[in-house]
């Protein structure tokens, strides 16, 4: 009992500063705009449209499940579509209880029906990172061809953001005031020194006492990765992939449509607000709330901004279109991951 301890208190604190982070953000987000103006445009919102991008986000757990099988075949494990689905669906749910701890549960019930070793399935569950990152690469790209204008007006709205930010105290920097600490500059100094002499303690106890399972687990990671170059599929591989952020675009640019004073928005615009959205959901907030948000008040702003608009009604509207979308994701997480724990049950193998 004593060695579950530790996790259970670092999983605590995880959890804590996650929430902390997301009400953070989610206060930066709703910051000096006008809820009741927002409360209205979700009463006209036409949720129809919000269910045709319910489709396509479900359509895109599909697509992974089915890509997931082509990665672990040249390892010799031919999964079932199901269990690949049912173990991904298991992985975004925990995903919203403890940030970041979905790949290790996703890899974790494929085991328990597949009995493919974890550190194997985790490999290509890295490699998919790698993939995703060039797949937002190439949105970032079409955004930069052209919506160059909208993304300095992100870039300028998200920087006067935090100068503002700076011109007054924190409530942690009057504290360390009160407390005697009047050079902050060098309190903020001394911290990252002392951060980083923590990582590098950390980094040297692994290496000496975990080395050999730091090695086997890289070595079978490693594996995971070389799975691609093996691929007998490659064409469906890319075709997958494809359907993938298809999907993923078509989720996020059609609730545009649920909101009247959105609905003459371009593709461009909804790539724009893909790639927006894909950074705010990278932030570790508690199933990305408050980050998400933050980062759809300063698309919208930034949109808004480049077609002439008032930029504060851009960013009400962003933060109307993000309590439509989040909650659209976090309810598929939800609906898959709670459906995934009998059906993963059901399939285990002792």
């Amino acid at each position: 009992m004593e060695e579950k301890k530790p996790s259970l208190l670092k999983n605590i604190l995880t959890v804590l500063i996650s929430i902390a982070i997301a009400g953070l953000f989610l206060w930066l987000a709703l910051k000096g705009l006008d809820f009741d103006k927002i409360k209205g445009s979700l009463q006209k919102a036409n949720y129809l449209w919000v269910a045709f991008a319910g489709f396509f986000g479900v359509s895109a757990y599909w697509f992974r499940a089915i890509r997931w099988n082509l990665l672990l075949e040249p390892m010799g494990h031919k999964i079932s579509n199901s269990n690949s689905l049912w173990s991904l669906s298991f992985g975004y749910l925990m995903n919203l209880t403890i940030p970041r701890s979905g790949e290790v549960a996703r890899s974790t019930a494929l085991y328990g029906v597949e009995k493919v070793p974890v550190d194997k399935s985790f490999g290509t569950i890295i490699l998919e990172r790698v993939v995703d990152l060039v797949c937002m690469g190439i949105f970032a790209l079409l955004t930069l061809v052209f919506k160059y204008d909208a993304l300095l007006a992100f870039y300028k709205a998200a920087t006067q953001q935090k100068a503002s930010e700076k011109k007054e105290l924190n409530w942690f920097e009057q504290y360390l005031l009160k407390i005697g600490i009047t050079d902050l500059e060098q309190f903020y100094f001394f911290s990252k020194i002392a951060i980083g002499i923590i990582v590098i303690a950390v980094l040297t106890y692994l290496f000496i006492y975990k080395k050999d399972k730091l090695i086997d687990f890289a070595k079978g990671v490693f594996e995971g990765l070389k799975s691609i170059l093996t691929l007998e599929q490659k064409g469906k591989f890319i075709l997958y992939t494809a359907g993938i952020w298809i999907c993923y675009f078509f989720a996020s640019y059609l609730v545009c449509f649920a909101l009247p004073e959105t609905s003459n928005f371009t593709p461009a615009d909804g790539c724009f607000i893909l790639v927006v959205g894909t950074l705010g959901m990278i932030i570790p907030a508690s199933g990305g709330v408050g980050a998400f948000n933050l980062a759809m008040k300063f698309g919208f702003t930034a949109l808004f901004i480049s077609m002439g608009k008032d930029a504060v009604e851009g960013g009400e509207l962003g933060l109307a279109y993000s309590f439509i979308t989040l909650p659209l994701q976090i309810i598929i997480m939800l609906v898959m991951g709670l459906i995934s724990i009998p059906m993963l049950a059901k399939n285990r193998k002792i």
